[in-house]
């Protein structure tokens, strides 16, 4: 069916859903007996949204950034006086603020100096007759993240004949916490930082607990660190933590007062962006008012909101985020409809629809799922337009239709095996479950959303088990996090129930047994993200984020269905409070 009127013409979009609703009849006329997931109402208010201003924008605070941004580049010119140890603590504090974009260039110029001197015999350039842990650990981390080869080995002068840490080593907690983040960072087959890895989970949990001398600043960071590493979190939502943190560090580096300074500034000013962002979204959530109609559907705008931000928070991402924030809204909405509202003949006939991305297949549905169906099919279009006319791509809408229509067959087959109280295998789940976690999904939108040249079939020849990773990851989180209410209401069965069936295991064996598989996809996902080409880095990292909202939604239960519980607090640090 041709989209051209959809692209082109909003305005008669909105009107044509307007004329689906006020047609629309009660759900009890279609079927007597839907099922409910017991979904709390949005705790997001339309006219709080619409008043978030925290006015930190215009050419005033551009005047001032642009100052501090030249200040901080002075700084790497004063580390080459102090040496290898302040340049890497300062590019690590400039990551954890998250300032990287503003000093791309310095950062290269620096570590390619580090890695033509110190990478040359595959040396640790901080080894002594002792060694310095927290040193070494910094270098590795620093220079993996950014690509450059550097090899496990050098923490080889750390470790005992058995291959395990040496006993000198207990007492450097920072050095310890290092090596710990640095471990999060390790390949398939890297040993030695699975080792110090599993090592260290024991001994700094063991060390936090009953040592009360250490330093109450380390101790946070270690505690934070035991709970999710660096590598696993969303850098924009903990900027705001690391700012606290180095504040109330009495041992920080030299020069910090100005990196804070901008630190500061810089996250109001992303801040301001975001609310922008957010107003709109909000008036097109509820200019649409799908919630009227689909009542049996998380109302979580906001929350899909965040997910956007959590993969591009910087202000060029502006049309990506607006556009991605439709997405996950529809997938949550869609998600609904398979899981709690229709029957497996309605189903069948919206797959059908999305398949063959034809409104009339879908005369035979209840007015809800043809609203619903309708909403998706102009927010596409109108999202492959957009991306066609700003990138000028071509042919994306093919490309953008194909994959909702995967991700609503994959939907379908957990209908069946719902309807059929049908248990599947784990192999079986996890092999539809990747394409329902709907990472391909939102993969595909940045794909084309974000500015790069390849070609969509090139990349992915290229990178399919990146993408399969952490689809796998963002599966098994969700399943983690949300099967005991899924259970309770029961729902088809997860990748926790299914592993407990098939080894005959209790569950607390089923999610140890899940994390692992999660530890490793990251071990796959680590080696592609350290060894692509620096021009599409950017990307790979946007991608990459996909896995580590995924542990931002689902590590403390459902961050979409228990707002209260889950994402209402950060929300409130990232979006409504500025820094003073």
């Amino acid at each position: 069916m041709d989209c051209g009127m959809h692209l082109h013409n909003p305005q008669a979009d909105e009107q044509q859903i307007l004329q689906w609703q006020t047609k629309s009849e009660p759900s009890y006329l279609v079927h007597d007996q839907r099922r409910s997931a017991n979904y709390k109402p949005n705790i997001w208010k339309y006219d709080f949204l619409e008043s978030l201003n925290n006015n930190f924008d215009g050419e005033y605070y551009q005047i001032q950034i642009q100052k501090l941004i030249e200040d901080v580049k002075d700084l790497f010119g004063e580390c080459k006086a102090l040496g290898l140890l302040a340049k890497l603590e300062l590019i690590d504090s400039i990551q954890k603020l998250g300032l990287n974009s503003y000093f791309e260039k310095e950062i290269k110029e620096t570590l390619d100096t580090i890695a033509s001197v110190e990478l040359k015999n595959n040396s640790n350039p901080f080894i002594s007759s002792e060694g310095d842990l927290y040193a070494t650990a910094l270098f590795f981390k620093i220079l993996r993240q950014h690509g450059y080869k550097v090899s496990q080995d050098v923490f080889g002068v750390f470790m005992d004949e058995i291959g395990t840490l040496k006993k000198s080593t207990f007492g450097d907690v920072k050095g310890m916490l290092e090596l710990l983040e640095a471990s999060n960072l390790a390949f398939e087959g890297e040993n030695i930082l699975d080792e110090a890895k599993a090592f260290l989970m024991v001994t700094l949990r063991d060390t936090n607990t009953m040592c009360g001398d250490i330093d109450s600043c380390i101790s946070k960071h270690v505690a934070y660190a035991l709970k999710l590493s660096s590598q696993r979190r969303v850098q924009w939502f903990n900027v705001k933590w690391h700012i606290k943190a180095y504040e109330e560090d009495n041992t920080k580096q030299a020069n910090m007062t100005t990196l804070l300074e901008l630190a500061k500034l810089n996250f109001n000013m992303v801040q301001a962006t975001l609310q922008k962002d957010l107003r709109e979204a909000s008036k097109w959530w509820n200019n649409l008012d799908l919630t009227k109609n689909l009542d049996f559907a998380r109302d979580r705008m906001v929350e899909c909101f965040m997910c956007a931000v959590g993969l591009a928070f910087e202000p060029q991402y502006k049309s990506f985020r607006k556009s991605l924030t439709k997405v996950i809204n529809l997938i949550l909405i869609i998600d609904d409809v398979y899981d709690v509202y229709g029957s497996l003949e309605e189903l069948n006939h919206f797959t059908k629809a999305v398949e063959r991305w034809d409104v009339r297949e879908t005369e035979q549905l209840p007015e809800c799922m043809k609203i619903c169906f309708q909403v998706l099919y102009n927010t596409t279009c109108e999202i492959a337009y957009e991306i066609e006319e700003e990138k000028g791509r071509n042919q994306v809408l093919p490309h953008l239709s194909k994959v909702w229509a995967d991700f609503c067959k994959a939907l379908l087959v957990e209908a069946e095996w719902y309807n059929k109280a049908y248990t599947p295998s784990f192999e079986e789940h996890l092999s539809n479950g990747w394409i329902s976690s709907s990472a391909s999904l939102i993969f595909t939108h940045a794909f084309f959303a974000t500015a790069h040249e390849e070609r969509m079939d090139e990349f992915l020849h290229k990178n399919e088990d990146l993408v399969y990773n952490i689809s796998l990851i963002l599966r098994l989180l969700n399943d983690l996090g949300t099967s005991a209410a899924e259970q309770e209401r029961g729902d088809a069965a997860s990748s926790i129930l299914c592993y407990m069936r098939k080894v005959n295991a209790s569950e607390e064996i089923a999610r140890k047994h899940i994390k692992g598989m999660i530890d490793n996809a990251w071990k796959k996902i680590n080696e592609k993200c350290f060894t692509q080409v620096p021009e599409i880095s950017s990307f790979i990292n946007i991608t990459t984020n996909i896995a580590r909202v995924g542990h931002n939604l689902y590590q403390d239960g459902d961050g979409f269905g228990d707002q209260e519980q889950g994402t209402r607090g950060q929300i409130q640090s990232l979006l409504v409070e500025p820094l003073s």
